[in-house]
């Protein structure tokens, strides 16, 4: 049986621009080098809102107001599952990146699932339907 893994995660907007994180090396080569929204895994006796929170401030040092749920997804990968909750979060400080290679801001009307994470691509057609002017 797969280990499955609970995450959550930041949609960030800026001026109409949604903020992509995206990943250096992994041990998995389909998560190398893509996209992701920023956030991480949940742990135990915490919430999904104070799990974003807490993940951002240490792969970003960034402070977030958490707002609503946008969407919950999950998905299989070859080594293990994923549940992804991805919040709507409003930026409070500059960040600062320690985790990701890079990050860029990306109009939501031109998001490209193959350049995100497979769980988080699961999201991009949504995202575009939503927020895509």
């Amino acid at each position: 049986m797969k280990k499955h893994i609970r995450v959550a995660a930041a949609l960030l907007f800026e001026g109409g621009r949604l903020f992509a994180a995206k990943r250096g090396e992994s041990p998995y080569p389909y998560l190398a080098h893509k996209y992701e929204f920023p956030g991480g895994k949940i742990e135990e006796g915490e919430t999904e809102e104070e799990a974003v929170k807490r993940e951002l401030k240490e792969e970003l040092d960034l402070d977030v107001k958490v707002g609503a749920l946008f969407a919950k997804t999950t998905f299989e990968y070859p080594d293990f599952i994923i549940t992804l909750s991805v919040y709507e979060c409003e930026r409070l400080s500059p960040f600062v990146l320690k985790e990701h290679e890079s990050f860029c801001w990306m109009s939501p009307s031109g998001l490209n699932a193959a350049e995100w994470a497979p769980a988080d691509a699961d999201m991009v057609e949504g995202i575009g339907r939503v927020f895509g002017k």
